[in-house]
């Protein structure tokens, strides 16, 4: 990458939002421009079938009651309905494309202007020509169409005002045009356009200036209260026991970044000994995951509290799916790519072990497999809430303080159950191979009606071969190796992810899960 392609991406990133806006329209979080683009598009929809209504319904009513139908023969008549009615579909159209939200919403402010002269037109052309003199200037329809746009599109205050302005000068401007059109002349004195045109229309685009201000105020207001150090919260991912999960942008690196978050209210609902529980448990994962250098956990970038009190670690952003997810939207995965998947969760499951942490916690919804750089299908682990250092003795079960099992019970080992045994690295291996029958199956290795029976069956039952579970075909070694994951006896299980992964890559499958079919999933079900 070149010195001008950074340049360029260091001056665009500031925004915080997508390409193509302005540094005033970053000051709005973007999920609030989006939802300005949507009710744009519902006004701009609502006003074609109001102006068609009005027009050619009523008209063609009218027309059926026995009246006239000389509608067409003056453009004066349809033209600027036709105009109007057009351009408010062209930009329903815009608004369902996929423009930036501030280009969108720029182009929008144009559009009120002109669609507030249509409806001047309509109101005021075809009176004009069928009279001598124009008699009244005073409020109209675009009085009305200047508030709804002001407090739907959001603007900046300036911008607002000189679109407002701009809206209601159409009203004046359509009466002159029409009088030098059509040979009237304006039966007004200078100080009654004054009064009556300036002056009202003035008045209007005051008020639509405030309720314009307002609206970007308390969105200002809301991008303030989403800033955490030095990131913007952009969206909302996730939402769990342990907090928040946000999408986020760097105030001035083009770098997304996933923010997860403990707002202090929700320290507050615990009580002092759920909320001491609950920062521990944060704090822990945030310091096990940045001791983690394997390319296949997931990174940490910052860690620390904010200045209403919410705690927050910055991580990674990453473009892809959990396996849960994944399975559940794609269905099982080949025998080959499950092997390539498990490969890459034994190598950050090694570091940690190396390091004397437990993870206690695997499972699809915290293994992601994403778009990494050029490379697809990265696995990424995540989520070390639950680890521990060092083996956790049978005197030291599994439980909180209040006997509350943590852990999740589809994945959880017979050990975790029972407490009769240490919990070691072994522990993590259940899981993984909880997971491996959960790609290659589609099916939860135990599927109890209760969490409490679902922790019974994996301390006491014999689990089902995948083979067994699943109508296509598993090959017999890799069915073997799943089984053996999953004893009840930690001795029987592999040892270390180490081994695990080498028991992997003996494990033969009809054909090789290469880059190439890797890119080609990712190009059909996630391009970019």
């Amino acid at each position: 990458m070149n010195q001008d392609m950074l340049l360029t991406k260091a001056e665009a990133a500031p925004s915080a939002v997508r390409p193509g806006t302005s540094r005033h329209a970053s000051r709005l979080p973007e999920d609030l421009l989006v939802q300005g683009v949507r009710r744009l598009g519902i006004l701009s929809i609502v006003f074609a079938l109001v102006f068609f209504t009005a027009n050619f319904v009523f008209m063609g009513v009218d027309w059926l009651l026995g009246g006239s139908f000389d509608f067409f023969d003056s453009f004066a008549d349809w033209g600027p309905a036709t105009i109007s009615i057009t351009l408010s579909l062209v930009m329903f159209g815009l608004t369902r494309s996929s423009l930036a939200p501030t280009t969108i919403l720029g182009i929008g402010l144009f559009y009120q202007v002109v669609f507030c002269f249509g409806v001047a037109m309509a109101e005021y052309w075809g009176t004009s020509l069928a009279t001598d003199q124009i008699h009244y200037l005073g409020l109209s329809w675009v009085a009305v169409c200047m508030i709804f746009f002001a407090v739907v599109i959001p603007a900046t205050p300036r911008n607002a005002l000189l679109t407002a302005l701009a809206s209601g000068a159409t009203v004046p401007a359509v009466l002159v045009l029409s009088s030098l059109f059509s040979g009237a002349t304006i039966a007004l004195s200078v100080m009654q356009i004054i009064v009556r045109g300036a002056m009202l229309y003035g008045l209007i685009a005051g008020l639509a200036y405030m309720g314009a201000r307002s609206v970007y105020m308390l969105g200002t207001e809301l991008g303030k209260a989403r800033e955490i150090g030095s990131y913007r919260l952009v969206e909302l991912l996730g939402k769990g026991g342990m907090g928040e999960v946000w999408k986020a942008n760097h105030k001035m690196l083009a770098r997304p970044a996933a923010i997860k978050l403990i707002r202090p209210e929700v320290m507050g609902e615990r009580g002092p000994a759920g909320a001491d529980t609950l920062l521990k448990r944060f704090e822990r994962e945030a310091q096990a995951t940045s001791l983690m250098r394997s390319p296949h956990t997931i990174e940490v970038y910052d860690f620390g509290i904010a200045s209403d009190a919410t705690f927050y670690y910055v991580m990674e952003f990453l473009d892809g799916f959990d396996l849960e997810s994944l399975v559940k939207q794609f269905g099982p995965l080949p025998a080959e790519r499950v092997v390539f998947i498990m490969r890459q969760v034994c190598h950050s499951l090694g570091e940690a072990h190396e390091a004397g942490l437990i993870h206690r916690d695997i499972k699809p919804a915290n293994i992601y497999v994403s778009r990494y750089g050029r490379e697809v299908d990265f696995v990424k682990v995540l989520d070390f809430g639950l680890v521990k250092t060092r083996v956790v003795e049978s005197n030291d079960p599994q439980l909180t303080a209040a006997n509350v099992f943590e852990g999740t019970p589809a994945y959880t080992s017979p050990e975790q159950v029972l407490g009769n045994r240490p919990i070691d690295a072994r522990t993590d291996i259940y899981a993984a191979g909880c997971v491996a029958y959960w790609l290659l199956t589609g099916r939860l290795v135990f599927e109890g009606t209760t969490a409490m029976e679902t922790m019974s069956l994996h301390a006491q039952a014999a689990p089902a071969r995948p083979e067994e579970r699943f109508e296509g075909e598993v090959p017999e070694p890799l069915g073997d190796l799943i089984m053996r994951c999953l004893e009840k006896d930690p001795d029987r299980r592999p040892a270390t992810a180490d081994e695990f992964a080498q028991a992997l890559d003996a494990c033969p499958t009809e054909s090789a899960w290469t880059p190439e079919r890797a890119r080609r999933w990712w190009d059909t079900h996630r391009p970019r």
